[in-house]
């Protein structure tokens, strides 16, 4: 399938005007980037859609369409997620994440976050404060694969085996995620259409837009940071107890960033009045979370009506592994793409995708979904549920074909493609958004800055 038509199906699916897309120009083609999967189609329309229909809810809103143009290799390395502070490039990953064997196979340990890799190495029966990663390779090579991915699940842990695709798929979880479309956009109540401000033309499609992003690691972000860069004035909350990536230094341009409390009435009490004027909300802790404090989206619905209430998860709603937690890197493991790049090399060996681009592409069919749904908003009335998964994007991926000789494909030249900005992290050197829109080019006029350097309020 070519990007053209991925991005077609995904308009088609969420039921937008035919003739919107005669205003999408993509170039380029597949490979893009070392992979024998289309990623670099992934990316392209995934950005596509997330521009389309920023532009598309402008229409709606009284201004005409414009031309949105995408390169398939632009969109590809912006999804790598490159970025430097201060001529820095942050190492992403702990020591003891990645890819390790077993007795009868492999599984992958995601150990970014501290409470996880000493999680991990307690199940392993090692000290966290002295282990190695060679203490923590012999004590897996006494683990089957899929007993260590099950008592890890059952802590509440992130590692997953290995498995091929033909494995993933006679798993309950696979077919589950098979059954499902990419996304969902349900109604979940009643509400007179949102009076949106007034647009200009010379306005960028979403501004005057408020989006509340309580999401933290990869996708959330990167889909706030689209609705941010098409307008919209996200705000993104954080928890002062909880830790981060320097991943969000790249993915918090455009955005305010606030701290605010959960745990505590007050901090409860200031999310409500924010979401009482919020056009979107969006979220990505573990599944159940939020609804616990009385913030599902039901509750958003009722306090807020005509709310889009976005959900993002990593293996869907359904099935067995629907409250499970998980990464891009693991649900790619799980899933069967590492084992297929492996294939495809001929060397057997398992290997990662050269981006996370589940997360990035899950990223941007969240603000596809949010720009959607607030269209539908406009034009019917009712509250919006949008709902997207790491495991639903995986499924689409393997939809989309495998590309002959993709794995030979050279990356291609980032320089031009990169800009630098003041940032609360320093100078911030990133690749520029690779969805050019005619009229009012995407820009993040707010700069990157870390969280809790705003104060909790709509501008």
């Amino acid at each position: 399938m070519t990007a053209r038509q991925a991005l077609e199906a995904i308009w088609r699916q969420a039921l937008l005007p035919e003739d919107a897309l005669a205003f999408a120009q993509l170039t380029g083609a597949d490979p893009v980037l070392p992979s024998s999967f289309a990623v670099g189609a992934a990316a392209q329309a995934t950005i596509a859609a997330a521009a389309l229909a920023a532009c598309e809810l402008g229409h709606q809103r009284g201004v005409p369409r414009q031309q949105v143009a995408v390169d398939m290799a632009h969109a590809a390395l912006e999804c790598t997620g490159w970025f430097s502070l201060d001529g820095r490039v942050p190492d992403l990953w702990d020591a003891f994440s990645g890819l390790y064997r077993c007795a009868d196979g492999h599984v992958r340990i995601h150990a970014n976050f501290k409470h996880h890799r000493e999680g991990a190495l307690q199940l392993l029966g090692l000290d966290a404060a002295t282990a190695t990663r060679a203490d923590a390779e012999q004590a897996l090579m006494a683990w089957r694969a899929i007993d260590f991915e099950t008592a890890a699940a059952e802590r509440g842990l992130v590692a997953t085996a290995l498995r091929r695709f033909a494995d993933w798929d006679a798993t309950p979880q696979g077919q589950a995620i098979a059954a499902q479309p990419l996304f969902t956009l349900e109604r979940i109540g009643d509400a007179a259409p949102l009076g949106l401000p007034p647009l200009r033309a010379d306005q960028r499609p979403l501004a005057g837009l408020r989006v509340l992003d309580l999401t933290r690691i990869l996708a959330g972000p990167v889909g706030g940071r689209a609705l941010a860069a098409h307008g919209a004035d996200v705000l993104l909350l954080n928890s002062p107890s909880l830790p981060n990536i320097e991943a969000i230094a790249e993915t918090s341009r455009g955005k305010l960033s606030a701290h605010v409390d959960l745990r505590t009435d007050a901090g409860r009490a200031t999310l409500r009045g924010l979401a009482a004027e919020a056009h979107v909300f969006s979220q990505g802790y573990r599944p159940g979370g939020l609804a616990a404090l009385g913030f599902g989206p039901a509750e958003l619905a009722a306090l807020r009506p005509g709310i889009v209430y976005v959900s993002l998860t990593a293996y869907g709603t359904q099935g067995p592994w629907a409250g499970r937690r998980g990464f891009d890197s693991l649900v790619q493991t799980a899933m069967g793409f590492n084992h297929a790049e492996g294939e495809a090399a001929g060397d057997g060996k398992p290997r990662p995708l050269p981006m996370q681009i589940l997360d990035e592409a899950t990223g941007y069919l969240m603000a596809f979904g949010a720009a959607t749904a607030l269209r539908r908003q406009q034009r019917e009335g009712g509250s919006w549920h949008v709902q997207v998964s790491l495991a639903q994007t995986g499924q689409w991926l393997r939809g989309l074909g495998r590309i002959e000789g993709g794995l030979a494909a050279a990356r291609p030249d980032i320089a031009p493609l990169l800009e630098t900005s003041a940032s609360g992290f320093g100078a911030l050197r990133s690749v520029c958004h690779s969805a050019v829109l005619a009229r009012t080019p995407a820009d993040w006029p707010r700069p990157s800055m870390p969280p809790g350097s705003h104060a909790a309020a709509w501008p």
